[in-house]
């Protein structure tokens, strides 16, 4: 009996596995090697890559650009470390990586973008692809480029069609997330004079906040990001012109001044900030935060009323983006961080929802016109759609603990 159930559970696994498999897009990696002999290069001295998924149909000449996240490298020892991993050298990528969500294949799954060109450019340069700087240090042969690595993969892809694009969106996840915004007006600049080009930022709302022990650390951390890669002089002159330029690393100080149409989607208690800018390990020596951090069912009443108000001084970052009808906003009381690229937070009958629509349908009808965008969540724990995100403690992400 006992063999039974076992085979059983077994072959329902197997069963399983085969759907997901059949459901899931693979998608090849592609070098980008016209780009060495101009300087774009990895933190190790190796080519830039995307993967992409081409175009049918109706979408045959409509492109989403998915920018991929994974923090950044603020000194020599973070980047050396970083040089030896996929967000530091294509070398380290896998050659086939998985499409879901918002780059599905399936229009099940992705209603308004499945037969879009979808690409995903990997990440390997460590500041949201705005560093430049020429001189390489043989000792560390750290090459610090995520500027001309942004514009030589737009090169190649203008080349291969997207020259010719109708409909355009640059997105991105977290540290992607915020280069749909510090590149969004670059990006459409690219692009043909009558195309329909906006931008779309996932979990890339970073804000400027002192952490518990009233340390201004993400501004410190974003200061020697700006400083190590040489991003000044890339990041956008309307901010540069007033502000620190490590400053102007920060959304709220950039967004109102981005021509282009502009929609985020965050989490008001994003996971990711809670635990790098409101309570990063060198705030919380004692580790207090850390079962919170992982799991916000483990959160004390005062770490709760702390995380309200972390929320609250989002909200008013978020003022900055201006009252403007072309953006638009996805904003719940969720604990999680990239909701976009995992189907069951994109577009699943239970995924999270805002007015009763989910970021996919909220995120279509904004692009295409349908419907504008702009709605702010109640405070936790209201929203009963949440996905809240629980982490494993051995489990080392590359985007956290800065």
């Amino acid at each position: 009996m006992v063999n039974g159930t076992v085979q059983q559970w077994i072959y329902s696994l197997v069963t399983l596995l085969i759907i997901f498999r059949s459901e899931g897009l693979f998608v090849n990696i592609t070098y980008v090697l016209s780009g060495v002999a101009k300087g774009a290069v990895c933190l190790d001295g190796s080519p830039p890559a995307y993967h992409h998924d081409k175009g049918h149909g109706t979408g045959v000449n409509s492109w989403l650009i998915q920018m991929e996240g994974g923090g950044w490298c603020n000194n020599l020892t973070t980047c050396l470390f970083r040089k030896n991993t996929r967000l530091g050298s294509s070398k380290r990528m896998v050659e086939n990586l998985a499409f879901s969500g918002i780059l599905s294949n399936m229009p099940q799954f992705n209603p308004d973008f499945y037969n879009w060109n979808r690409v995903k450019v990997r990440y390997c340069d460590g500041s949201s692809f705005t560093g430049d700087v020429q001189a390489v240090n043989p000792i560390t042969n750290l090459h610090f480029r995520g500027a001309r690595i942004f514009l030589a993969v737009m090169e190649d892809l203008l080349a291969k069609g997207m020259k010719n694009a109708e409909n355009a969106i640059l997105s991105g996840c977290s540290a992607g997330g915020l280069t749909s915004i510090l590149h969004c007006d670059s990006f459409k600049a690219l692009l043909p004079m009558g195309a329909k080009v906006k931008c779309f930022s996932d979990a890339g709302y970073f804000i400027n906040a002192r952490d518990i022990s009233g340390a201004p650390h993400i501004e410190e951390y974003f200061r020697d990001v700006v400083s190590l890669h040489g991003s000044a002089k890339n990041l956008p002159a309307v901010c540069t012109s007033r502000l620190k330029p490590d400053l102007c690393f920060f959304p709220q100080n950039v967004a109102q001044h981005v021509r282009t149409p502009l929609f985020l989607v965050n989490a008001a208690y994003d996971s990711w900030q809670i635990k790098n800018i409101l309570a990063p390990g060198v705030a919380d020596p004692h580790g207090f935060w850390l079962n919170c951090k992982l799991d916000i069912l483990k959160c004390s009443s005062r770490q709760l009323q702390i995380m309200q108000g972390y929320r609250l001084g989002f909200l008013r970052a978020l003022n900055a983006l201006g009252p403007s009808s072309s953006r638009g906003y996805f904003i719940n009381s969720c604990y999680a961080h990239c909701q976009t690229e995992v189907q069951e937070t994109w577009y699943r009958a239970d995924s999270p929802k805002l007015a009763n629509k989910t970021i996919a349908k909220a995120l279509g009808d904004w692009f295409y016109d349908k419907n504008p965008f702009q709605k702010i969540d109640c405070p936790y724990p209201c929203d009963k759609t949440c996905h809240n995100r629980v982490s494993d403690p051995n489990v080392h992400p590359f985007d956290i603990d800065i």
